[in-house]
């Protein structure tokens, strides 16, 4: 439930509101919005009917909320969640565009990425460093050793670096190096990594599972949001369909949908979605003219060497005539 506090409330009638909820078993959320203050409250609602909320200096209503993700939703925040990184704001008006390789495979490759894909306008760096690949036979990442080259890349680039993280100890390595962590469709459901990644407090980009509905990635943002971290990034990378053209099918509706229940920031994934390098920029586009606050594309200096995805990675040359072509969407 939302607890409204009235706007003469003061921080002593606040705090009295969230102990008299804590004593009731609810997590307590301070909100504070352009024109309100609320109190989200998180727990078993039967119990509100033996707490004299209503009587509390104070507070002006209480609100139930219907939707399962309460923090997460507009109910509880109707204004629009912007995370900002490194001045980077991800969210605001402007769409920001992640990008690098699929994975770190050297120094020398990632920082000529790095520094090609700032002089082309991206806004936030991405390289993996531990990847969870369909085959153990595959390219597994060089996880410390990645992650030190991406903090070089990003004291290079003054750009804010991002990476996936797998399990625990990815991320206690991961939070020491990048400034933000991602989750990848394979553990948007991994209930315990979320609660890890929560506790770190570090920006998140969440990507939809595969086959996961809208309900289900929000409720896996909850699981973050629960932890007290806010500053999540929810990424429609495509789910599995009957289609078997592309890689994944790229949900478009998703982006204003999700827009309509959250207030958290959205952004695509075309790269995955496609599994084409010939599909990206049109993707890509589409996107953010669904209103997109931005998108994350694979960009690697010799797609045809590229240790994993290089059929959907663009070369430096297609990254720029992308960003391009992306400045004319309105």
């Amino acid at each position: 439930m939302i607890i409204v506090m009235k706007l003469e409330a003061t921080q002593a009638d606040i705090n009295n509101v969230e102990k008299e909820l804590t004593n009731f078993g609810f997590d307590t959320h301070l909100i504070k919005g352009t024109n309100r203050l609320v109190i989200g409250a998180v727990g078993n609602p039967s119990l509100r009917e033996n707490m004299p909320l209503e009587r509390m200096a104070g507070v002006e209503k209480i609100v139930p909320i219907m939707k399962p993700f309460k923090l997460a939703g507009r109910e509880m925040q109707p204004d629009n969640t912007v995370v900002e990184v490194k001045g980077i704001k991800i969210g605001g008006k402007e769409p920001v565009v992640v990008a690098g390789p699929c994975a770190v495979e050297s120094r020398e490759q990632l920082l000529e990425a790095a520094v090609g894909v700032k002089e082309a306008g991206a806004s936030i760096i991405r390289g993996g460093a531990f990847k969870p690949r369909t085959s153990p036979y595959s390219f597994q990442g060089m996880e410390e050793e990645g992650l030190k080259i991406l903090k070089e890349a990003s004291e290079l680039t003054g750009l804010p670096v991002v990476t996936e993280i797998i399990d625990e100890r990815s991320t206690d390595l991961a939070k020491e190096y990048v400034d933000i962590l991602q989750v990848g469709a394979r553990n948007m459901q991994n209930f315990q990594l979320l609660k890890i990644v929560g506790q770190t407090g570090k920006p998140v980009i969440l990507k939809r599972g595969m086959s996961a509905t809208i309900n289900e990635w929000l409720m896996a943002a909850e699981y973050v949001m629960s932890q007290g971290n806010y500053n999540i990034i929810l990424c429609e990378r495509g789910i599995r369909t009957f289609e078997t053209a592309t890689r994944n099918t790229l949900d478009l509706s998703a982006i204003p949908v999700v827009q309509s229940l959250s207030h958290l920031p959205i952004i695509a994934d075309p790269s995955h979605a496609s599994g084409s390098w010939k599909l990206v920029t049109p993707l890509a586009r589409g996107a953010i003219a669904c209103g997109a606050h931005g998108v994350m594309v694979e960009v690697h200096p010799n797609p045809k060497q590229a240790l994993c995805d290089g059929r959907q990675s663009l070369s430096l040359e297609n990254f720029k005539e992308m960003m391009q072509s992306l400045a004319t969407i309105k």
